[in-house]
C-alpha cells in the first residue's frame, strides 16, 4: 500500500480502485468489531434502559463496508443467540484478551434499534453495491466543516430515513396522524446523535495535524465513542482534541502513551484503539 500511495497518491489511488477495492484485513477487522461491541454492550447496556433508544454507528471512510457488515452480523447473530437461549444469563460471555475466536453476545429486547451512517468519497458506490445500504461521498474535510450523511439505515429491517431528525407521533385525529420532529440538539439531552464513529484503516491518511484536529474535534461534538482499527498505532490523538483514550479491559480512561498492549485490542494483526468524547457527558 505504501508503494501504491507513493506512486499514485492516496486520493488518486482510491479513485482508480474505488469500484473494486477490498480490504484484505477484513477477518481482523471483523474480530475487532465483535470484541469491541461485546465489551461496549456489556458495560453500556444500563444507559439504554431509560430512553427510547437507537444506536447509530457512523462508518467513516467506510471502504466497501467491512465495518458495516461486521456490525450487521454482530447484531443479527446476537439477537438470534438470545432467542435460541433458554436462559437470559446466557447472553453474558467471558471477555478475555487471549481469546481469538470472538462470538457476539446475546442481545435481548433492550438492545436499541441499530442504524448505520456511511461515507466515503472514493468507494461509496462499491459500498452500496456490496451492502445495499445508502452511502454518502463526504470527505474528511466536509465532515470537519460540520457535514454528515443525510440518510441512515436500520440494518435489521433495511428501512432508511433522514438523519439526524426523528419523526415522533404526537396525536391521531380520525384517519390522520399528526407528527412532529425533534432536532439533534433537542435529542442530545437523552443521547448523542451518534453512539460511535468507526474509522477503519483510513484515519492515518490525514497527514496534516491541523486537519486531523479539525476532524476529530467536530466528531467529538456529535459522537460518544471513536473506534480506530488500523495496521499500526497511528495516528496519535493528542490531549485537547476532544477525545480521551479508553481501555477496553478496565473500562476506564487511560493515557495515549500507555504501555504496549494497554488500551487496544489486537486480532489478526489488526490493532484497534478506542476513545471516548470529552465533549459529551
Amino acid at each position: 500500500m505504501r508503494d501504491n500511495y507513493g506512486e499514485h497518491g492516496v486520493a488518486e489511488y482510491y479513485t482508480k480502485v474505488g469500484a473494486t477495492y477490498r480490504n484484505p484485513h477484513y477477518p481482523g477487522i471483523r474480530l475487532c468489531v465483535f470484541d469491541w461491541l461485546n465489551r461496549w454492550w456489556t458495560h453500556e447496556q444500563p444507559r439504554f434502559l431509560t430512553i427510547d433508544p437507537e444506536v447509530v454507528l457512523f462508518d467513516l471512510a467506510c471502504g466497501t463496508g467491512e465495518v458495516t457488515l461486521a456490525f450487521s452480523e454482530w447484531c443479527n447473530t446476537g439477537k438470534r443467540r438470545y432467542l435460541e437461549s433458554s436462559e437470559e444469563k446466557s447472553s453474558k460471555v467471558e471477555i478475555s484478551r487471549k481469546k481469538v475466536a470472538v462470538e457476539p453476545v446475546g442481545l435481548d429486547r433492550t438492545f436499541p434499534k441499530p442504524r448505520i451512517l456511511a461515507s466515503d468519497p472514493f468507494t461509496f458506490q462499491a459500498f452500496k453495491d456490496r451492502t445495499s445500504f445508502p452511502c454518502s461521498n463526504l470527505s474528511f474535510d466536509s465532515i470537519s466543516e460540520g457535514a454528515l450523511p443525510i440518510e441512515s439505515v436500520n440494518i435489521v429491517d433495511g428501512t432508511t430515513r433522514i438523519f439526524p431528525y426523528r419523526e415522533i407521533q404526537t396525536e391521531t385525529t380520525g384517519d390522520e396522524t399528526n407528527a412532529s420532529i425533534i432536532t439533534q440538539d433537542e435529542a442530545r439531552e437523552t443521547q448523542p446523535a451518534i453512539e460511535m464513529v468507526v474509522c477503519s484503516f483510513a484515519l492515518h491518511l490525514v497527514e496534516s495535524p491541523s486537519s486531523l484536529f479539525a476532524l476529530l474535534w467536530e466528531l467529538s461534538l456529535k459522537a460518544r465513542w471513536l473506534v480506530i482499527p488500523a495496521p499500526h498505532k497511528k495516528p496519535e490523538i493528542k490531549d485537547g482534541w476532544g477525545w480521551c483514550r479508553w481501555d477496553p479491559d478496565s473500562w476506564i480512561a487511560c493515557q495515549e502513551s500507555s504501555n504496549r498492549g494497554t488500551g487496544e485490542l489486537l486480532h489478526e494483526r489488526v490493532h484497534c484503539r478506542f476513545y471516548k468524547s470529552t465533549n459529551i457527558s
